[in-house]
């Protein structure tokens, strides 16, 4: 993202993150249905509880599974609290509260939970002294078990042995490794999967800054947990090239990578793909706008990727991940190659694909076929992202310039901010349909210029209607006055509007 310099609040104490993935156990006696789904039946389900606590309220998440092999329609839940908490406003169901009962329907676009699919649901409350998980989740009148409560587990006794036929829910496991399959990102069973989630900044400015690695924001489970309360699939890192081979900046070599890669691997354990992302780079650049830093090292947006480092640097991280294809390399974060040659975007596709000598930029160009190139020299096999012109808004010749891969692992990368140029859905609909429809693409950034969500939700509203992966800017706290800062805290309190809505969103689809 283009920033004039990054805003920082102080860090609020991280709440404790709850989560319990597993089976619900009694099914409440006599409650009352909010709706027409009391006369839906039960069916072979399982219920995941999270909440995310900061003192004196949390928010909670509640996933219904149908992990049977049929579709139901109509599902109604209830579950009951122990302490005094206090129901204050929910979303993605008709929530209320009688007394310590509280009962969750489906609203009418999320009635239908396919086999094997899920629905979620959040609210939040407020709450003191303790905050104990809820036992007693039911759905349609009875206790989520993993099987199907209309049957019963059947025993069969011989003279010599007794087999009792049992049902375990499913646990989570790693994220998926992924692949290019046509126009999607599949998963290696063929599964279609598409990246849902944030940008979570500082590994690409805290080195060069005396800042530490991360810009004094944690790394740890709690902080992965807080995500997860999000719905939260995907989570792209912008790096650091100089700080990666420790040219430059501070931890730098050896301790940049092994943060890095301890971070990927515990996002990875958890269920969440990763993107890595080249962000800034070095190359002097004194022909850019007043705004821009002028100082060859890389700490800052250069207009492209420079050939003294860049290839270098996807080696390394090509070595340092090949094997682990739940891993995505974005290439270079936001090319504008078109901006110091004047414009001409002949010369800035030119110039993006094959590097070398490029109008009004004084270092040597790495083209995105140099970095393919590299990444692929390695025997890597992860899937490779590739920003378009005017960092990354403009897609229009992407197709015609798209670099050579042997392994044809190759997703467009784009990003869509209010005041970029293509930002209306006739433009989408003229500049992007398109490309959506012969390669995968990956919205790796996208927000607007204030903190409200209205442009942000006509922008996933169409993109979940092209199959297209999203990820918004930025999981961190520093405060929303200009937009594009999704929380408070990190652990996870949402800002208003902004971060309130993209939660929100999350929570009502699955990758």
């Amino acid at each position: 993202m283009r920033t004039v310099g990054k805003r920082r609040t102080v860090i609020a104490a991280l709440g404790a993150v709850v989560s319990i993935a597993g089976t619900a156990l009694v099914a409440a006696a006599g409650g009352s249905w909010a709706s027409d789904a009391s006369a839906a039946a039960a069916f072979a389900c399982r219920v995941d509880y999270t909440t995310n606590d900061w003192g004196s309220g949390f928010g909670a998440k509640v996933t219904v599974s149908n992990v049977g092999s049929s579709a139901v329609t109509g599902w109604t839940l209830t579950y009951s609290y122990a302490g005094n908490q206090s129901l204050q406003h929910g979303w993605n169901g008709v929530w209320s509260q009688s007394g310590k009962q509280v009962t969750v329907t489906n609203l009418s676009w999320n009635a239908t939970i396919p086999a094997k699919g899920s629905v979620s649901a959040g609210a939040n409350f407020s709450y003191s002294g303790s905050n104990a998980k809820p036992t007693d989740f039911a759905v349609n009148g009875a206790a989520c078990t993993g099987v199907d409560p209309t049957t019963t587990t059947t025993t069969t006794t011989t003279t010599t042995t007794t087999t009792t036929t049992t049902t375990t829910p499913p646990v989570g496991g790693p994220a998926p490794k992924l692949r290019v399959s046509g126009n999607k990102l599949v998963t290696s069973d063929g599964k279609p999967r598409r990246l849902l989630g944030v940008s979570r900044s500082s590994g690409e400015f805290a080195c060069v800054q005396g800042k530490g690695m991360w810009d004094g924001g944690p790394v740890d489970q709690a902080s992965v947990d807080a995500m997860k309360t999000w719905n939260i699939h995907a989570v792209r890192i912008p790096l650091n090239e100089e700080c990666w081979l420790g040219v430059h900046g501070s931890p730098g070599g050896p301790a940049y990578q092994q943060a890095v890669k301890d971070y990927v691997d515990l996002l990875v354990r958890n269920g969440i793909n990763v993107i890595l992302d080249l962000h800034w780079t070095w190359g002097a650049y004194t022909n850019g706008p007043d705004w821009h830093c002028k100082d060859e090292h890389a700490v800052c947006q250069k207009p492209m990727p420079d050939a003294r480092y860049a290839p270098q640097f996807w080696t390394g991280v090509a070595n340092a991940f090949k094997g682990n294809d739940a891993v995505v390399f974005d290439l270079f974060n936001e090319p504008y190659p078109d901006m110091p040659a004047e414009w001409n975007k002949t010369l800035g596709w030119q110039c993006w694909r094959d590097g070398g000598t490029c109008t009004g930029i004084p270092y040597e160009v790495a083209g995105m076929q140099d970095l393919v190139d590299a990444v692929r020299a390695t025997g890597a096999t992860n899937v490779v992202m590739l920003g378009g012109l005017e960092w990354a808004n403009d897609m229009r010749e992407w197709l015609a310039h798209k670099p050579i891969d042997p392994l044809n692992n190759i997703a467009a990368s784009w990003h869509a901010y209010s005041f970029n140029a293509c930002a209306t859905v006739s433009c989408w609909d003229s500049q992007i349909a398109p490309i959506a429809q012969q390669v995968p693409i990956v919205l790796g950034e996208f927000g607007q210029d204030n903190c409200g969500f209205d442009y942000m939700q006509g922008l996933v509203d169409w993109a979940d209607a092209h199959r297209i992966s999203y990820l918004a800017w930025t999981w961190n706290p520093w405060g929303c006055s200009t937009g594009a800062v999704l929380i408070k805290d990190w652990s996870g309190t949402p800002e208003p509007g902004v971060g309130e809505g993209f939660k929100a969103h999350l929570l009502s689809v699955t990758p």
